[in-house]
C-alpha cells in the first residue's frame, strides 16, 4: 500500500477534491467487475459483498462511480443539507501519531496533528474536520440521481442527510429539517437514507445521538416523510456509562429505523508542535479522529449493539465502521455481529481494499 491517499487527497482543498477528484495514482486505476450472483443481503437487497464506504470521502457522483467501479458494494453519498453550507477552513485532514488504541482517556488529552506520516497505510489514524459542507439541494439532488445510475447489480447507494440549524429555529424545526432533507433525497429514487446523528464537527449543532428525545423525534418525523425507504441511524461511540441511554434510544427508535451505523469518530483536542490549536478557525480545537486508532471503539459498539438486539429481540441491522484497514479487520467486525462493514480511512489509502476483502469471502 502506498502512503498516497487516493479517494480523497488531504493535501488538496475540499473544493479541489470535489471538482477534480478522485486523484488515482497510476497503479491504482484498475477497475473491478463483479461476476456471478450476489450472495449477501443488506436492507433486503442482494449485494455482492457486505462491505463498502461510509459517508465522508464520497463527495459526489464522481467519487461514487470510482468506488463502485473498484468493488465497494454498499456505499454512502456524503452527508447533505437542505441549504448551502461552507466547508471548514483548509487543512481539513491531519495525521496523528497514535500508538495503539485512542482510548477515551487518551482522547481527553491533546493529540499532535501532523501534515505527514511515516506510518504504513494500514496503520494510519487521521483527524478530519469538514463541518458537513453541502452545495445545497440545487446541486446534490440531481447529482445523487446521477450517482444512482452508477449502482450496478448487487450494489447499494445510501444517501446521508443532516439537519441544519438556522437563525430563529426551535429544536422541533431543526428536527423537521432532517426530515425535509431526507424527503428531498427520497425524490431521487435512492434506496436507503442515513440520518447523520453523530458528526462532532459543527459546534452549533452538537452531537445529537446522545439526546434521547432528539433522536426519537428525528427518526419518527423522517420515517413519516419517506415511507418505505429504509432508514439508517448513524451513531457515535457510547461509553460504558452511557449503556442505559444507548439501550433506551435503540429500543425507542426501532419502529422507525432499519439499521444502525457506528461509529463515526472519537473526538480529541488536536494541537500543533507548539501545543496550540492545529486546525484554523473557531470551534476546531476538538476534532473527530478516525482510522486505525479507533478500531477498538467500532468493534465494541458492534458487539454491544448485537447483544442488545439478541437480548431484547429487536429488529435492526448493524453497520460496523471504524479503523477497518484490512481484510482481517473486516473479519473481526463480521464476527462481532456486523451485517455490513464500511471503511473510510482504509479505503482512502487503499482503493483495492474491497478486492482484498472479496478474495477472503
Amino acid at each position: 500500500m502506498s502512503n498516497a491517499a487516493v479517494l480523497y487527497d488531504p493535501t488538496k482543498t475540499f473544493e479541489d477534491n470535489f471538482d477534480n477528484g478522485p486523484f488515482p495514482v497510476e497503479q491504482n486505476t484498475e477497475t473491478y467487475k463483479n461476476t456471478g450472483e450476489p450472495q449477501f443481503s443488506f436492507l433486503g437487497k442482494k449485494v455482492f459483498s457486505p462491505f463498502g464506504i461510509p459517508a465522508g470521502p464520497l463527495l459526489n457522483s464522481q467519487h461514487v462511480k470510482f468506488s463502485f467501479d473498484r468493488g465497494f458494494d454498499v456505499i454512502c453519498y456524503k452527508t447533505q443539507r437542505s441549504t448551502k453550507f461552507d466547508c471548514n477552513e483548509f487543512p481539513n485532514v491531519l495525521y496523528l501519531d497514535i500508538e495503539g488504541d485512542l482510548t477515551l482517556e487518551k482522547a481527553s488529552k491533546p493529540q499532535l496533528g501532523l501534515k505527514q506520516t511515516t506510518k504504513p497505510a494500514n496503520k494510519i489514524s487521521i483527524t478530519n474536520s469538514f463541518g458537513n459542507p453541502s452545495k445545497g439541494p440545487g446541486f446534490w439532488v440531481d447529482d445523487l440521481k446521477k450517482a444512482i445510475t452508477y449502482q450496478g447489480k448487487g450494489q447499494l447507494l445510501i444517501i446521508s442527510v443532516v439537519g441544519t440549524i438556522q437563525e430563529g429555529f426551535t429544536p422541533d424545526e431543526y428536527y423537521d429539517d432532517f426530515a425535509h432533507t431526507a424527503e428531498l433525497a427520497a425524490t431521487t429514487g435512492v434506496e436507503a437514507i442515513e440520518l447523520n446523528l453523530s458528526c462532532p464537527n459543527v459546534a452549533t449543532e452538537g452531537v445529537l445521538c446522545y439526546s434521547h428525545d432528539a433522536v426519537v423525534s428525528i427518526c419518527k418525523k423522517t420515517k413519516a416523510r419517506v415511507g418505505k425507504i429504509p432508514l439508517v441511524a448513524k451513531f457515535g461511540y457510547f461509553s460504558a456509562g452511557q449503556q442505559k441511554l444507548l439501550e433506551q434510544i435503540i429500543t425507542d427508535i426501532t419502529p422507525y429505523i432499519s439499521a444502525i451505523s457506528s461509529i463515526n469518530t472519537i473526538s480529541a483536542p488536536i494541537v500543533d508542535e507548539k501545543g496550540e490549536q492545529a486546525l484554523p478557525g473557531p470551534n476546531r480545537l476538538n476534532s473527530g479522529v478516525c482510522g486505525s486508532g479507533v478500531r477498538w471503539a467500532g468493534l465494541d459498539m458492534v458487539t454491544r449493539l448485537n447483544e442488545l438486539r439478541k437480548n431484547k429481540g429487536l429488529d435492526y441491522e448493524i453497520i460496523g465502521v471504524g479503523g477497518v484497514m484490512s481484510s482481517k479487520d473486516f473479519a473481526e467486525y463480521r464476527k462481532a455481529g456486523a451485517d455490513l462493514v464500511q471503511s473510510a480511512t482504509g479505503a482512502m489509502w487503499n482503493p483495492k481494499l474491497a478486492q482484498e476483502i472479496k478474495a477472503t469471502l
